[in-house]
């Protein structure tokens, strides 16, 4: 019943200029297409002076963007999910030829992760593209493929590994992200932050590393020598988002 999702806000905020606060803050795209919506039926009809007036104004402006798809999925996935702290978030960017070549060589949909952190009572996601940087969790949201993402959490014996998982992966703010996906610290990438800031914090791994020759590389070789100004690393170890999803210490919440 995704249609109800306007009318629940709605309840929630009674009035038009907070839910154009809330989603100006939590879906871009939809905050200005509403908007847009807002000034024209201002020119069209006279506003109604009054709250429910305009809670019906806006909800019908809401109605029509779910149903045109433009706030629909991230909002249904983004109210769905519960979040935890430390929790990992895995998604398929928008595609390109680098994104192609994440998602293709590893053989998996996920070309993107990152760890859910909770500051001043709102969700963020820590995530390297490109300075490692805390993202709103619902613009994380929106930023993938068709919205959609998959959540994993750590089972009960290595919840207590979770404070300083996020105290060693904030030690990466601002570092640059390595479009190169080498093991050092002088750049970093996505997958590498949540491996090396889990072994900071347990002594353990979290993920497998795997040699790029041992990866399905051929199709994308043009890609990986243009990155890699002509070489062809095969024997360079990485961290990919799928193998971290298939560590037993997490468990699949979404």
């Amino acid at each position: 019943f995704h249609f109800l999702n306007p009318l629940i806000i709605l309840l929630i905020y009674n009035s038009s200029l907070s839910i154009k606060k809330v989603y100006s803050n939590r879906f871009p795209r939809g905050f200005f297409i509403l908007t847009a919506y807002l000034k024209t039926m201002k020119k069209v009809i006279k506003l109604p002076h009054s709250v429910i007036g305009r809670v019906l104004l806006v909800g019908v402006g809401l109605i029509f963007l779910l149903f045109a798809g433009i706030i629909g999925p991230p909002l249904s996935a983004y109210c769905k999910y519960q979040p935890q702290e430390g929790d990992l978030l895995f998604q398929s960017l928008p595609m390109n030829p680098v994104v192609q070549t994440i998602e293709g060589a590893s053989q998996s949909p996920y070309s993107h992760c990152g760890i859910v952190i909770k500051k001043h009572n709102e969700w963020f996601v820590l995530e390297a593209i490109g300075p490692v940087k805390e993202t709103p969790l619902s613009n994380w949201v929106a930023q993938g493929r068709e919205y959609h993402f998959d959540a994993f959490r750590l089972h009960d014996l290595y919840t207590k590994f979770i404070p300083n998982f996020i105290k060693a992966a904030y030690t990466y703010i601002g570092r640059p992200y390595d479009i190169r996906y080498r093991l050092d610290d002088e750049n970093i990438y996505c997958s590498e932050i949540i491996y090396k800031a889990f072994l900071t914090a347990s002594k353990l791994e979290l993920g497998s590393k795997i040699k790029l020759g041992d990866m399905n590389w051929k199709p994308y070789e043009f890609t990986i020598r243009q990155l890699e100004g002509g070489q062809l690393p095969l024997e360079r170890q990485m961290i990919t988002p799928v193998s971290i999803t298939l560590d037993a210490k997490l468990f699949h919440v979404q």
